[in-house]
């Protein structure tokens, strides 16, 4: 039985650790070329060796994301991109292109290489004939359904594993081959700067009626016909597991390192407690809720079930609670916090902790540490404030309060 892996998102280096300190086996990222998230900060060539090292001392994975529609310019500057990689360390490559994949096998022949999910497998065929080309993984197209995706790994070979994303945006293309974006505002999907229009509202205009705009149901707020719910699978890795997907992936390269860190901490638990009891999965009740502590859209379970139910009501976020304290350290019974967003003593916090549970914390008082004297309140983003806690915390854990409604 191939190992299952836990991939998390790294959009920077704060997101990166977050990834390692809660929990992923495995993450992935994009250098300053060839990404699909141009909107995330990217690493160059020597923090991401700097990021290999300190992701292969916790003993997770780093895949570098090489996954755009090359240009022949690009191309041409491809061989020392792919020599970088390698010089790097990463584990394996994220690749689209057919010709950057024989490129890198040709370059860097001992390199892994995972066909990235923009290639669009859907059928066991395709997926044998990559792995026969030399692909160690597929990514497979987040259209499959779990029945789908069981004759995949039947047909395939037993060495060729199969990767799919269990949480995150969805997009209303097959597998993000999008050229709306293009159309409309010049920002081209398929090489990371999707504008995301299909999240827009739109409403109808009829010929003869120039002006008169149209709701295309009886909703105030106009019509998201195009918008996809978010993918949320934490109740099923165990039907993910029987249909033979090995690597679950989460989405989220340009999100938060809070999101980062809530989602893998999640699923980790969660898979943690498949592999506890395989034959009788229940994933813990607060990995469940964490879930719903950071701002996404509903959740649905995409293609998995059957042809879906996908469609978002509005463009809107669910967001019910917000990150106030990011932790630098714990001492002799206090934590040492650097302050995020306001917030003010006698508030009810949590505490988020790598590898375990949440824990709540009121806070009863709050040392301003520049200060060197008690306040009532930190006003001060970035600025070190000490508070009463219980430990250890070690550091990297992060402090939030419900966020305030309406």
């Amino acid at each position: 039985m191939q190992t299952i892996e836990i991939l998390s998102p790294a959009g920077d280096w704060e997101r990166l650790e977050a990834a390692v300190r809660f929990g992923a086996d495995a993450v992935y990222l994009g250098s300053t070329q060839f990404d699909m998230r141009a909107a995330a900060a990217g690493f160059g060539p020597d923090e991401l060796s700097r990021a290999v090292v300190y992701a292969h001392e916790n003993d997770v994975n780093v895949y570098l994301v090489c996954n755009t529609l090359a240009t022949n310019e690009e191309t041409d500057r491809l061989p020392d991109f792919l020599k970088m990689a390698h010089s790097a360390g990463v584990d394996a490559l994220i690749v689209a292109d057919i010709g950057v994949m024989m490129a890198a096998r040709r370059i860097v022949p001992k390199m892994a290489l995972h066909v990235s999910t923009q290639a669009g497998v859907v059928n066991w065929r395709t997926a044998e004939e990559l792995y026969r080309l030399g692909a160690s993984r597929v990514v497979l197209a987040r259209e499959l359904s779990l029945e789908a995706i069981g004759a995949i790994r039947a047909r395939t070979s037993p060495e060729l594993e199969l990767e799919a994303f269990v949480h995150g945006a969805m997009c209303m293309s097959v597998s993000g081959r999008c050229l709306l974006s293009s159309y409309l505002t010049g920002r081209d999907a398929n090489r990371g700067e999707c504008a995301q229009p299909c999240r827009w509202s739109y409403r109808l205009v009829e010929e003869k009626r120039p002006g008169q705009y149209f709701p295309i149901v009886e909703d105030t707020h106009g019509s998201y016909i195009l918008n996809a719910d978010d993918l949320c699978m934490i109740g099923h890795l165990d039907r993910l597991t029987e249909a033979g997907v090995t690597s679950f992936k989460i989405e989220g390269r340009a999100k938060s390192a809070y999101y980062t860190a809530c989602v893998t901490a999640a699923y980790r638990a969660a898979l943690d407690a498949y592999l506890a009891a395989p034959g009788a999965y229940s994933p813990p009740s607060w990995a469940l809720d964490e879930v719903d502590k950071v701002s996404h859209r509903n959740y649905s379970t995409g293609f998995y079930f059957g042809t879906p139910g996908q469609n978002c009501e509005t463009n809107g976020y669910v967001r019910g609670w917000d990150v106030i304290a990011s932790v630098e350290g714990w001492a002799g019974g206090r934590l040492t916090v650097q302050e995020r967003n306001a917030f003010s003593r006698g508030e009810q916090a949590e505490l988020l902790v790598p590898r375990q549970a949440p824990r709540p914390l009121h806070i009863e008082e709050i040392f301003d540490v520049e200060l060197g004297a008690p306040v009532e309140r930190a006003c001060h983003p970035m600025r070190r404030y000490e508070l009463p806690c219980a430990g250890p915390v070690p550091p990297g854990s992060m402090l939030r309060r419900r966020a305030a409604q309406g």
